[in-house]
């Protein structure tokens, strides 16, 4: 290898100096600069993310991190072609700002003050032209090409509210996750679980207690914001991180209705919602005879019980139906309300319980006689959420009911069937009591059966599965 030592190298004639031949490529040696030749309007960027504030040099780009907090970058002093690149390094922008901060007296767009860069995945290019306008924006990119960082699924009935994707599983089906997201918070998946509402009990001249509304379990994941229920599982609950792979769902089933006559008859039970490792239970049946008494059957919720007078004493209580069977943390639902405690002339059932409160205990306003006002019996209340985008109340008890003309037991908000008395007479022209809400895990209402033909209490309401995630 030869060497040449010189201090200049000049044209010999003509406007053009050649140095190097065809493929032949011409290198600076390491530490080594270049004047003259101007710039190409990029710059060369330094990989370390800065992380706190600095000021940057012309001629370089540079990755901010501010996923820690904001912080500033400050420009070098302004010359004629100056040139300085910044890059949104986390995609945190839009949440900690990088303040562009200008030096001296000189202006960015013409104006001495303060830049904001707050747009996510943000990259800008400044470029110092002049004294009158200094800095100015040449190149500004809002796009952040990344690898998926989200999950991706498919199954049940897709809607988007704005980060978040929510899946609507109205019926059996598959819940496929195709892809997992990073960081793994984001495969922390938010859940709805309501199993079947139980039929209402139907007594054949006696009354019926309330069915019980379907169990429902909730887990609000903190990257996917709305409105949950009090029963939400976080924290405490049963935290579902999803991962590649299928999981089956389903969707619970009403309980059947009870059918007079021979003889009154308890409401059918609800049956369970799953996904993956969370089940809800079906609600327990209201209890129904023919002017009997008898304990509801526990569920998700219970169902309401039955009671007479001197039976099986004159301050007797049967319990409605016990709540939360299985126990779960928090807890699924509740018990169904107490019919009548047995010191007064008639047959009483008790509301079904739901997911927020207890069902309605029967509870006599006047000694009755026909047509005496009686309260209580209602169907307990369910609880809200806005998992699906929209406020929706679910899993309510269903009403009971007494064998005296007047008052009946409202279904619980949530879906809870009303309890119907079908005495003869204009205010009761129906023949069964009311069934719970499809897809909301509403008890059914009871029925009294106290004039001739078929009669019917209301069957239970279907389940839902609702899973959430951030998707964007």
């Amino acid at each position: 290898m030869s060497k040449i030592e010189v201090d200049a190298i000049d044209k010999q004639s003509g406007s053009t100096l050649t140095l190097g031949g065809s493929g032949t490529a011409v290198t600076l040696a390491c530490g080594a600069t270049q004047t003259g030749f101007g710039r190409t309007g990029t710059v060369d960027w330094n990989t370390t993310p800065k992380t706190a504030t600095f000021t940057a040099v012309n001629g370089d780009g540079f990755f901010a991190n501010t996923s820690g907090s904001a912080f500033n970058m400050n420009l070098p002093a302004g010359t004629a072609g100056a040139i300085v690149s910044v890059a949104d390094y986390a995609a945190t922008w839009d949440v900690n700002n990088l303040t562009v901060v200008p030096n001296g007296t000189d202006k960015i767009g013409g104006v001495n003050t303060n830049l904001a860069l707050d747009t996510k995945g943000q990259s800008v290019t400044f470029l110092f032209v002049d004294s009158t306008q200094g800095w100015i924006n040449i190149q500004d990119s809002t796009s952040n090409e990344r690898a998926a960082s989200f999950v991706t699924a498919t199954g049940g009935t897709i809607t988007t509210s704005g980060n978040c994707k929510i899946h609507t599983f109205t019926g059996p089906g598959t819940f496929t996750v195709c892809s997992v997201g990073a960081p793994a918070a984001h495969n922390v998946v938010s859940y709805l679980v309501v199993a079947g509402g139980a039929g209402g009990g139907a007594g054949d001249g006696g009354a019926g207690g309330g069915g019980g509304a379907g169990g429902l379990r909730e887990y609000k994941s903190p990257v996917t914001p709305y409105t949950a229920s009090p029963l939400n599982g976080n924290p405490g609950g049963t935290e579902i991180t999803v991962t590649a792979a299928s999981f089956p769902i389903t969707v619970g089933a009403g309980g059947a209705a009870a059918v007079n006559p021979p003889n009154g008859n308890p409401g059918g039970a609800g049956n369970p919602s799953t996904f993956s490792t969370v089940t809800s239970t079906g609600g327990g049946g209201g209890f129904g005879g023919p002017g009997n008494n008898g304990a509801g059957v526990a569920g998700g919720s219970g169902g309401g019980s039955v009671g007479i007078q001197g039976y099986p004493s004159p301050t007797a209580k049967f319990a409605g139906g016990a709540g939360n069977t299985p126990p779960v943390s928090p807890s699924q639902g509740n018990s169904g309300g107490e019919g009548n405690d047995g010191a007064v002339a008639f047959t009483a059932g008790g509301g079904g319980g739901g997911a927020g409160a207890t069902g309605t205990p029967f509870t006599p306003t006047a000694f009755p006689t026909p047509g005496a006002p009686a309260g209580g019996m209602t169907g307990g209340a369910g609880v809200t959420t806005e998992i699906n985008a929209s406020s929706v109340t679910y899993a309510g008890g269903g009403g009971g009911t007494w064998n005296g003309d007047g008052t009946e037991g409202a279904g619980g908000a949530g879906g809870g069937g009303n309890g119907l008395s079908n005495t003869p007479g204009p205010s009761h022209p129906g023949q069964s009591g009311g069934s719970g809400t499809a897809n909301t895990g509403g008890g059914g209402g009871a029925i009294t059966r106290c004039a001739p033909g078929t009669t019917n209490s209301g069957a239970g309401g279907s389940g839902i599965v609702i899973i959430r995630y951030k998707f964007q």
